[in-house]
């Protein structure tokens, strides 16, 4: 979605100049150095675990960094400097505009409430299916107030997230489960009363207990209508208070655990149906435990020595993000490597052995980072 949102004119204009200004700074040591100076050795690029994300990290850090840059672009050191004279005038202009730093707020504005689903898929700190749908109707909803005043532009982008939705984001799984979050069911009781959320919902439970017309009965025609109407348990202050807020601390799941005991069959499919996650970002990190494990030596290992290296590596890694989140709050989005940000740092006219020997680049030894995720360009 993200991807083709970012393709519209209205925003590819906006992506092209903050790109410009980016590759401009990056392409020389001096200008480097001087974007560093000013920002206090803070990076305006930032390397994201997808394209998109690189885009809107790289555009948040403009605006947060956009005094800085402004007083870069007017110090003697950038006018007196020689290689200012062949490009620096265009990327001079942009950053002075008004419009430019009220265009990348706007495309921020636009962007964001599709990076919340992102960031919420991709975090490991609670399962999400039963928050993606809702989400996304969330977005929907925030984007069409940012351009309230602009029918054709939002238009454009509700049919892109629709058209990404169909098929993927819209199944009777993902319907049923956003009936079930009572923190979406409390908030707009209105959900149950959705033609289309209700066909999905009958539509799961006829496959999940396919030829089983009792068990159909008793959840649809006995036990739905209690959460439905909030009958019993359902309708305690308590049971309210524990859904209104979704924070790192609610779990749907865990929800039902505590107040569907009145409906029991419901109550154990709904805390599978909110327990299930919805990004293969577990499996890759897995994947990538095993792929570094598999060297020549590790090779020469038997399959017991095999699993408990496997084990401990992953383990371990898993210590080590813990203990990152404790200290610190980790930007899910960020990424170990620069692929995803290349266009920041390099312009699309140069041909390919300079983006193959700055792929080398980020992977040698020498790329620093620091601390905070930033990425280092060795000069």
């Amino acid at each position: 979605m993200l991807e083709d949102i970012t393709e519209l004119p209205m925003f590819k204009n906006i992506l092209d100049q903050a790109k410009a200004l980016t590759v401009f700074i990056y392409s020389h040591h001096k200008t480097l150095t001087l974007m560093r100076n000013f920002t206090k050795k803070r990076d305006i690029v930032r390397q994201g675990v997808t394209k998109s994300a690189s885009t809107f990290l790289t555009l948040q850090i403009l605006m947060k960094k956009k005094t800085e840059i402004q007083n870069m672009f007017s110090s003697m050191e950038l006018v007196e400097f020689e290689f200012s004279k062949v490009h620096g005038k265009f990327v001079y202009e942009i950053v002075q505009e008004t419009g430019f730093w009220e265009n990348v707020a706007l495309c921020l504005k636009v962007f964001s409430p599709l990076i919340k689903v992102l960031r919420m898929v991709d975090i490991d700190k609670k399962p999400s299916m039963g928050f993606v749908f809702g989400e996304i109707m969330n977005a929907r909803k925030a984007i069409r107030d940012v351009l309230g005043d602009c029918e054709k532009d939002y238009e454009l982008i509700m049919d892109i997230i629709s058209s990404k939705m169909k098929g993927k984001l819209d199944s009777c799984l993902h319907l049923t489960a956003y009936l079930l979050n009572p923190y979406y069911h409390y908030k707009d009781p209105n959900i149950q009363h959705d033609g289309e959320v209700m066909e999905a919902v009958l539509e799961f439970f006829d496959t999940i207990f396919h030829g089983d017309l009792e068990m159909q009965h008793q959840i649809i025609n006995v036990e739905l209508p209690k959460y439905k109407n909030k009958e019993g348990v359902f309708g305690r202050k308590l049971a309210a208070k524990a859904c209104e807020v979704n924070d790192d601390d609610f779990d749907p799941a865990n929800w039902w655990g505590t107040f569907g005991g009145s409906t029991p069959e419901l109550r154990k499919i709904a805390m599978r149906v909110l327990s299930l996650t919805t990004s293969s970002s577990g499996c890759d990190r897995n994947r990538h435990t095993l792929k570094r494990a598999h060297m020549k030596k590790v090779n020469e290992l038997t399959t017991t020595q095999m699993n408990n290296y496997i084990f401990v590596q992953f383990n371990l890694n898993l210590k080590l993000k813990y203990k990152k989140n404790k200290e610190k709050n980790m930007e899910v989005l960020l990424a170990n490597d620069a692929k995803e940000a290349q266009e920041w740092l390099v312009d699309d006219d140069d041909d390919d052995d300079d983006e193959v020997e700055l792929e080398m680049l980020w992977e040698a030894d020498e790329v620093d980072y620091e601390s905070d995720g930033h990425l280092q360009v060795p000069h």
